[in-house]
């Protein structure tokens, strides 16, 4: 009887085991990713890095189009453009300002 016993204990232990086993391969094998929480600050430190990106972009952008702006082109150059590249005016003034003023640059571009 004492025999008996001691199987059923080994048995016992025995599955306890191989159930403790098949749960951890259980749990590594299921999506079981505890959540992680945002630190405030990285996330602070980041929007403002992105804000800073993005009026450093605006004020770079600005900067272009007053130079653009300061560029002398004729009507007789945007039209001529205009017409042979048969684009808008305003795209064609764009282009002219954009290689400062020279015509043949600016055909050059459309090509």
């Amino acid at each position: 009887m004492a025999d008996d016993e001691q199987l059923e204990v080994a048995d016992d232990n025995l599955k306890t085991r191989e159930g403790a086993e098949q749960a951890k391969a259980l749990n590594s094998v299921t999506d079981n990713v505890p959540e992680k929480q945002l630190d405030e600050n990285k996330v602070k430190q980041a929007m403002a890095a992105l804000a800073a990106a993005q009026k450093a972009d605006k004020e770079a952008q600005y900067r272009k189009e007053k130079e653009l702006a300061a560029v002398k082109v004729t009507q007789a150059d945007i039209d001529a453009i205009a017409t042979e590249a048969e684009v808008d005016k305003k795209l064609a003034e764009r282009r002219l300002r954009e290689h400062n003023g020279n015509l043949r640059e600016a055909f050059k571009s459309f090509l």
